[in-house]
């Protein structure tokens, strides 16, 4: 994936159905999202539209193809918490393994003082071993830990809240 050219470009609605597909494609593995069965493109809508410039919902594309996408989001929602933002990264199942995920977390790192963000947060199953791996390598410590929180296919799952400080 390294050597492959990439585009990464904000995402538009006709792009929804794939960054959906790509969504529903994490949901078996029980490692990924807290959802159970796939979610539908129409449930995504406001989701989507939540998105702006400074919570952009970017796509990353190969070949012509999506085959990723990076969502920033507002944590809380209350004033105080403006310049922390939580980031989800979803990678298309032929491309999870590559190196693209750590291009990705290393682009948005860079992209936080344009976005205005000072704070940026993972939220991470503690069983996703690769995940917490991938944000540890780029600074990101456990800044909370909520043992059993999510029940998948009734197993007891704690949830990781991974942060790091963005520095200029």
């Amino acid at each position: 994936m390294n050597n492959l050219p990439i585009q990464i470009r904000n995402a538009k609605l006709d792009d929804l159905p794939k960054i959906v597909e790509i969504y529903n494609s994490t949901i078996a593995s029980r490692m990924v999202t807290a959802d159970t069965s796939p979610v539908e493109v129409e449930s995504r809508k406001e989701w989507f539209h939540s998105h702006n410039e400074k919570r952009p919902l970017q796509v990353v594309e190969s070949d012509n193809e999506i085959c990723a996408w990076i969502s920033y989001q507002n944590f809380y929602g209350r004033p105080a918490y403006q310049k922390t933002a939580e980031i989800s990264i979803y990678l298309h199942q032929n491309t999870r393994g590559k190196g693209l995920g750590a291009i990705l977390l290393e682009k948005a790192i860079k992209e936080c003082p344009s976005l205005q963000i000072e704070n940026l947060l993972a939220f991470i199953f503690s069983h996703n071993i690769p995940s917490v791996k991938l944000f540890e390598k780029f600074g990101f410590e456990q800044w909370g830990f909520l043992p059993g929180v999510a029940e998948l296919d009734s197993i007891k799952r704690d949830l990781v809240i991974m942060g790091r400080r963005i520095i200029e």
